[in-house]
């Protein structure tokens, strides 16, 4: 029996390949079969050049794991008339050097540029700026440039894993801010031991940035640390672990109970993970219209009569589970219309699944592995939503960020607002329209309609609001 991985390949574990095969009938094929009994993917086939009794092969493979990668390596290895010429790793080629670099914007060709961009020209613009401050959201990079501060203590699913390792995250957040809204982002990761030092280093470093986008900081400290942002500072502070998941829940929810007929407020909802993402989301299902929510973490169901909350729990014991239900997952799911996760592997069963009310809707959305795998619910759940790119309906905050910041810059938006994040949500969720289905809730994250709907859509709120700088 062929020894095939139970795991889903992906991009994400891709490797390119050249190997030398012997020029003779069924080479190529023989190849081709120790990878597919290898449980790999042949992405692609990129042409060969025969060189006498000898020709080479480029290939790209998609595997599900690095033993997996290993395991194809070793098939390919395996075979008399086949020689691995150069192997590497594609997610690791991608990072090499990182994935950013600085460009300007302005041409310096001449002794005329040189003399309006720098010295002695650039000394107008800066006495005007003096004069009047707001001028520098106008004439510097501020009109345009988002900081994205992490410490590098809770990376997707990777938790505390410190700054130095959290910059591949920030560097591809700032390509995504480019890519789909046209604006120019940075990563500041910080070695701190406090979230004051955090409020600090961003207060002072804000001069030069436009809008801050908080990442990957554990809770309870990012609730602190985005509250005293949001208060010193006068332009706009955005934690996207917490609003930009949960901009794209409350989207991807509306659109999962149009499906299934169900209102917001007769759902009952079960949160896994009470951190800084399970607040944020609970709080916006709340102003969505969602009554009934209990969540969970590694105690149990979060209830007031618990003695171990933080600050951020507590306020969710007040606010939710009205009932006082206790226990685990397994105690509490029972008859659930929605599983909302956003806490880490394997937390939930089929037989939990099983037990949840008719039509149930499953967002297993821990990354990089799912709180349950969609394959085995797949014949249970009515709509199934994961954070991963290669299943379908994935809650991704690209959907979100790019364009509320857009937006927000758009408006010239000193702050994002309640009314900025819900609008941004009903955007996300219209531009599926007519074409919505079990695997098409949400829309994916290439669709380049939705930066502009959500930007258009938060512009619009920030000058309802009323939060704007004059234009």
């Amino acid at each position: 029996m062929s020894d095939i991985n139970p795991t889903t390949n992906t991009p994400a574990y891709s490797v390119r390949m050249r190997v030398r095969l012997a020029d003779r009938p069924g080479t190529l094929g023989h190849l081709a079969a120790a990878i597919g009994e290898a449980g790999g993917n042949i992405s692609s086939l990129e042409g060969f050049v025969v060189t006498t009794a000898q020709f080479e092969e480029d290939l790209t493979v998609y595997c599900a794991d690095e033993a997996h990668q290993e395991r194809v390596r070793a098939a390919i290895d395996a075979l008399d008339d086949v020689d691995v010429l150069e192997w590497e790793d594609r997610t690791f080629r991608i990072h090499e050097g990182g994935k950013l670099e600085t460009a300007a914007t302005a041409e310096l060709t001449n002794m005329d540029d040189l003399a309006m961009a720098y010295t002695p020209g650039v000394a107008r613009v800066c006495l005007a700026i003096a004069e009047d401050p707001e001028l520098s959201h106008e004439y510097t990079i501020r009109k345009n440039t988002v900081a994205i501060v992490s410490d590098g203590s809770a990376v997707l699913g990777l938790g505390d894993i410190g700054p130095c390792a959290a910059m591949p995250v920030m560097e591809g957040k700032a390509q995504l801010f480019k890519h789909f809204a046209g604006v120019d982002a940075f990563p500041i990761c910080v070695d701190v031991d406090s979230p004051d030092q955090i409020v600090d280093l961003v207060t002072r470093l804000a001069p030069t940035f436009g809008g801050i986008n908080l990442e990957d900081i554990a809770a309870p400290g990012a609730f602190e640390v985005e509250e005293r942002l949001v208060e010193a500072l006068d332009i706009p502070v955005f934690h996207d672990d917490q609003h930009g998941t949960a901009i794209v829940t409350v989207a991807a929810l509306q659109n999962a109970l149009k499906l299934v007929g169900k209102r917001h407020e007769d759902v009952r909802v079960v949160v896994a993970g009470v951190g800084a993402a399970g607040v944020a989301v609970t709080k916006m299902l709340m102003g969505a219209g969602v009554r009934h929510i209990v969540g969970v973490d590694r105690k149990g169901a979060v209830h007031t009569g618990r003695d171990d909350l933080n600050s951020s729990k507590q306020w969710f014991a007040q606010n939710t589970n009205h009932d006082k239900v206790a226990g685990a997952i397994s105690d509490v799911i029972g008859g659930a219309d929605v599983f909302v996760g956003l806490a880490g592997p394997n937390l939930l069963t089929v037989d939990d699944v099983r037990s949840m009310a008719a039509d149930p809707i499953v967002f297993a959305m821990a990354n990089p592995n799912p709180e349950i795998r969609p394959e085995l619910i797949q014949d249970i759940a009515a709509v199934i939503a994961t954070g991963r790119s290669d299943f379908p309906n994935q809650i991704n905050n690209v959907l979100a960020f790019p364009g509320i910041f857009r937006g927000a810059f758009d408006a010239r938006a000193r702050r994002i607002t309640e009314n900025m994040k819900l609008a941004a949500a009903h955007a996300i969720a219209d531009v599926v329209g007519d074409d919505l289905h079990p695997q098409y809730i949400i829309p994916t994250a290439f669709d380049h309609r939705v930066a502009p709907a959500v930007a258009e859509a938060a512009r619009a709120a920030a000058v309802a609001d009323g939060v704007c700088r004059p234009l």
